[in-house]
């Protein structure tokens, strides 16, 4: 039996090892001040993202979950305004959306990113539509110049899901700059990981940040004074002083990250697999990794018993999970969405991969004893409240690399204001 290391899908202990020390002295500084809740170290981190950002500001709460549900509420979503979302994202999307009292509507997703097809997103508008929430999945921009355009048309603000895409960058912008707000998650695994659960809103509308601050802190700005109804979602002191360790190295990690996926790419081309596609105008922070192929769960079998751990992102579309049954519409045909999420396996990405983990990686995909071509090349094209379908050639999906225009969004007034 090999006692080989296993090529880890995340790899938090190598992580650990080279930021030791660091960590161990921001954990004693927070308990050295005895401030755990909020206080100086939450201050500091959000000043800190919020100028990595490109925002005004950046208030610290308990999750990605409730940092988007607030943007949302923040909106004042009333029973029965929609918000427009990709497909196939982590649940957290469409949760923060019936959290904040509307109803999700799921678009089918671009063949080339795998992002929100902006098409199918401007499809799907109607009088009843109050936002729409672009996922940056698996670290890419989504397409953010049309999004803009289409939403500032209808007068429709852009909500970003940040949540797998810190540091990622659009015609020179980094994500959460590029909307009205934006979520982000701190969830361990991302690409910016606290040591729990953790997420922020970042924004430059003085008004939503100021409702956010009371409203993630029992509705109140003064001790015992509660002006609204409000949550408790605060970002813990410590998770904040692991963030400030890690932020200053995001950047780095991030160019890493994109080394390796080139080595992937390189490695694999003479594959019958989808690879990501070279998208001229952006930057990609590869949370993830996604191939596309055939056979899925015997390929994720194989590499297995190679020793490579791999993830599925993600296996059960939104509209076809039990909790959304009747509870969210879907305006169209969704058939790259239900093709991708029986075909992607994510390989192992994280800044720490060698070039022996990524070696290893190959081999095991080259020696899969089958035939590792996807099923159907599918890609949607809206038309109307109609997806129609056209083939698209495995030729069409290979690499990346960096940015392009975006004009300013105009989103509607903030009102009365995951690994996933």
């Amino acid at each position: 039996m090999s006692t080989q290391r296993p090529v880890y899908f995340v790899d938090l202990q190598r992580q650990y090892e080279e930021l030791k020390d660091e960590i161990g002295a921001a954990v004693g500084r927070v308990f050295s001040s005895a401030g755990f809740i909020l206080g100086a170290e939450v201050e500091a981190f959000e000043r800190e993202f919020a100028e990595y950002c490109g925002v005004k500001h950046c208030v610290g709460v308990g999750s990605g979950l409730d940092a988007l549900t607030f943007i949302l509420r923040g909106l004042g979503l009333k029973p029965g305004d929609e918000v427009i979302l990709p497909g196939n994202t982590f649940i957290a999307t469409a949760l923060a959306v019936t959290h904040a009292g509307g109803t999700p509507v799921l678009v089918d997703h671009d063949p080339k990113t795998y992002t929100m097809d902006a098409a199918c997103f401007a499809a799907a508008i109607n009088a009843r539509t109050r936002a729409v929430v672009p996922v940056h999945l698996y670290g890419r921009a989504a397409e953010m110049g049309r999004i803009n355009a289409i939403a500032s048309e209808h007068g429709i603000a852009v909500v970003e899901d940040a949540a797998q895409a810190h540091g990622a960058v659009y015609n020179g912008r980094r994500c959460g700059s590029l909307g009205f707000a934006a979520a982000f998650s701190f969830y361990p695994g991302k690409n910016l990981g606290g040591a729990g659960d953790g997420g922020a809103v970042v924004t430059d509308s003085d008004s939503l940040a100021a409702w956010l601050r009371q409203a993630r802190n029992y509705g109140s700005t003064v001790k015992y004074h509660h002006e609204m109804v409000g949550y408790n979602s605060r970002l813990d002191a410590i998770q904040a002083a692991v963030l400030r360790v890690k932020l200053r190295r995001l950047d780095r990690w991030n160019a890493l990250r994109r080394q390796a996926a080139e080595r992937y790419c390189s490695e694999l081309t003479e594959l019958p697999i989808g690879l990501p596609v070279d998208v001229s105008g952006e930057s990609h922070v590869h949370h993830v990794f996604p191939i596309r192929c055939g056979r899925r769960d015997d390929v994720a079998k194989h590499l297995q018993s190679c020793g490579v751990q791999t993830g599925v992102h993600y296996p059960i579309p939104i509209h076809q999970q039990p909790a959304y049954r009747r509870k969210c519409r879907v305006p169209g045909r969704m058939p790259f969405t239900e093709s991708i999420a029986t075909q992607l396996l994510s390989l192992p990405m994280h800044p720490h991969l060698t070039r022996d983990d990524i070696d290893r990686v190959v081999q095991a995909l080259r020696t899969f004893p089958g035939d590792l071509a996807p099923v159907g090349r599918v890609s949607a094209t809206c038309q109307g409240e109609v997806c129609t379908t056209a083939s698209a050639p495995l030729s069409e999906t290979v690499l990346l690399r960096p940015a392009a225009a975006r004009p300013d969004n105009g989103p509607r007034a903030a009102g009365t204001a995951s690994r996933h």
